[in-house]
């Protein structure tokens, strides 16, 4: 069956890093576009960057753009985020999902993700 799992979450002080993998097993990744949302605590789900098949395009939400870089190794069959200069308001569960569907907008990762992670938890403390 289809298996997304995501680590690399923890705890993190305000201005430091972490990197989030995400393994995926039982699809045929290369095909698949990937994509990174998050959920804090009492908010919806919101997208944080995406990337096509190829790794040719990515897309950022705003709020992490030019601190969040998100990368993929087909031959490992895994997406990663680099998360850098981290803020406090970063602070949530970090799920990956796999897109079937082209995108271009964060609704159109959203609405064609057809398989997700369960979560990494990513706190940064100010």
């Amino acid at each position: 069956q289809v298996q997304l799992v995501e680590s690399g979450g923890g705890l993190v002080q305000a201005g430091g890093s972490l990197r989030l993998s995400c393994a995926t097993s039982g699809l045929s990744f290369s095909i698949y576009a990937m994509g990174w949302f998050r959920q804090a605590p009492g908010k919806g789900r919101e997208f944080v960057a995406a990337i096509n098949q190829s790794a040719g395009n990515t897309l950022y939400a705003d709020s992490v753009k030019g601190r969040f870089t998100i990368s993929r190794d087909n031959g490992k069959n895994t997406v990663y985020l680099q998360m850098n200069s981290l803020k406090s308001e970063d602070t949530a569960v970090y799920y990956c999902a796999a897109s079937s569907r082209p995108f271009s907008t964060a609704e159109t990762v959203r609405s064609g993700a057809g398989y997700w992670g369960q979560g990494t938890q990513v706190t940064v403390s100010s």
